[in-house]
């Protein structure tokens, strides 16, 4: 599977657009992440729990997506964007989305 975040792939022909490719999850802090994270407050710097929280979630996001783009028959995917909200306080959803096409 062809990943980018470009409108097209270089050296590739897309043949046919099949739909948005999407995946998200939604994820929440810990009791434990959030004591290191409030020392970590307190005298500056890298929230490393929170980083690799973050990593972990766009890494699952991306999968997921992927995972639809090939349900719906696609090998590869354009223009991928990746944002982020609040769903709740201590709680938050990653999405990737992108289009799901068919290259020769």
């Amino acid at each position: 599977m062809i990943i980018v975040n470009t409108p097209d792939i270089p050296n590739k022909n897309i043949i046919e657009a099949l739909g948005i490719a999407r995946g998200s999850t939604v994820r929440a802090r810990n009791v434990g992440q959030d004591i290191f994270a409030g020392l970590k407050n307190i005298i500056g710097g890298e929230i490393s729990e929170y980083t690799k929280l973050q990593a972990q979630s766009r890494e699952q996001a991306l999968q997921r997506m992927q995972d639809d783009a090939e349900r719906i028959g696609a090998n590869a995917i354009v223009n991928v964007r990746l944002t982020t909200s609040m769903v709740m306080q201590g709680c938050s959803e990653i999405l990737a989305y992108g289009t799901a096409v068919l290259v020769e």
